[in-house]
């Protein structure tokens, strides 16, 4: 049978629309969209006015071979994030003819991409991690004392899940605590764009709000001042590594040094937050798999991936076909775009039992969150960490749990995850 085209697989108008929707990912319409490709058209493509059409990766394999072959599907030929045929025009107009705003590891491809990733993989890497231990589970003891003197109850997003991981990133990249506050509000203009709470334009149309070049320039500005100070007085930190870095013999060039910071201090505590909020708020609603992991406390590994699976915090990134070629039946050609559907991949009934079940001794789960093969998420082994110590230090503790009111997602296509999360608890 040969490889049909994209005519052949148009997904239907009312699911296509889903995907660039910021509120379907806040008010759960996109798994429902994801449930219906994967069964009906898992690899098809979505024609959206404003944007390009771009093909729509739904299934766990297919997502994991995409991700395998750098070489056919780039990253950086096109915007890594769904952005309209208008915010594309004014970037490129912006930036000389490219499509990209900053430069981060995920907007490079080989052989820029593994030399940058070199910079501060050491850094990430479980061995060096373990010297940091102490000193995390020292921020995460205070974050529980944080919520046990609250008088049982409070907002876990604002008061404990966003500042814990926020302060250990900060802390190893080297920016002082008082900067804490502005670094987490950046963070939330820039991931919340699109989120009328969140977004630092949040009253305009929504296809004015693919980006803020503001929150860019401002993130940029701080950083530069930072960088400047760390190469006149370097220190055991990661600004110091990435402002005295060299490629190719040559210094860093400031546009890749501004987006090494701004991807460093943005997704290093941003999507970890969002995990551990999506975990909270799962346990509140499912008080036998509280008990369940209360009960073997050997069990939080487990409940730290199925967080990771269930929550998903990056939701897509897009992909560029550089050849003409053939995959899972499909003709595409060069130049085309694709979504990878981490959320959809991460509920595939065929990979994952009782997919849409929260369960804390899920295993094996092959949750593909921190993507796969080179563009592998930098710090995978921190969120784990961070996350397994929080629960080692809450959960002993932790001996009722409940929902006090109308938790919140934040929408967003391309990252999102809890931005409110009451609850009331007893800790001990």
């Amino acid at each position: 049978m040969s490889p049909m085209t994209a005519a052949d697989h148009r997904i239907p108008k009312d699911v296509a629309d889903q995907l660039a929707a910021p509120g379907a990912y806040a008010d759960g319409r996109i798994h429902q969209a994801y449930a219906w490709l994967r069964k009906n058209e898992p690899l098809g493509v979505a024609n959206i006015e404003g944007l390009d059409p771009f093909w729509v990766v739904t299934r766990h394999e297919d997502i994991l071979e995409i991700s395998r072959q750098n070489d056919l599907f780039h990253n950086g030929d096109r915007s890594p994030t769904l952005i309209s045929q208008e915010g594309d025009k004014k970037v490129r107009e912006m930036m000389g003819g490219s499509p990209h705003l900053l430069r981060t590891l995920i907007h490079m491809d080989a052989p820029d991409h593994p030399k940058y990733r070199a910079l501060t993989q050491g850094w990430f890497m479980p061995q060096n991690l373990r010297r940091l231990e102490d000193q995390i589970r020292v921020l995460a003891k205070a974050s529980v004392e944080k919520m046990a003197a609250s008088g049982g109850s409070c907002d876990f997003v604002s008061e404990v899940a966003l500042h814990y991981p926020l302060h250990v990133i900060m802390s190893i990249m080297g920016v002082p605590e008082e900067d804490e506050p502005r670094m987490l509000k950046l963070t939330q203009e820039l991931f919340g764009a699109s989120d009328p709470e969140l977004g630092r334009d949040g009253d305009k149309p929504m296809e004015q709000r693919d980006f803020d070049f503001g929150v860019i320039i401002d993130f940029s500005n701080y950083f530069r001042a930072l960088s400047e100070a760390k190469r006149a007085r370097p220190s055991d930190d990661l600004a110091s590594l990435i402002a005295n870095s060299t490629i190719d013999g040559e210094p860093i060039s400031d546009l890749e040094a501004m987006s090494y910071y701004i991807i460093v201090a943005t997704a290093g505590h941003d999507t970890t937050s969002s995990s551990t909020a999506g975990a909270m708020w799962a346990l509140a609603e499912n008080p036998k798999e509280l008990a369940k992991v209360k009960a073997d406390l050997s069990l939080i590994p487990s409940l730290v991936e199925e967080s990771i699976r269930w929550t998903t915090p990056v939701k897509t990134f897009m992909r560029t076909v550089t050849a003409d070629t053939s995959f899972a039946g499909r003709d595409f050609k060069k130049n085309d775009w694709l979504m990878l559907c981490y959320a959809s991949g991460n509920r595939d009934e065929t990979v994952f039992e009782d997919a849409n079940q929260f369960r804390v001794d899920r295993r094996p789960n092959k949750q593909l969150a921190f993507g796969y093969g080179a563009h592998l998420c930098l710090g995978q082994h921190l969120a784990k960490m961070e996350m397994r110590i929080l629960w080692e230090e809450l959960l002993p503790r932790l001996s009722e749990l409940a929902l006090d009111g109308n938790p919140a997602m934040s929408e967003s296509v391309f990252v999102n995850g809890p931005k409110r999360l009451p609850i009331r608890f007893k800790m001990s």
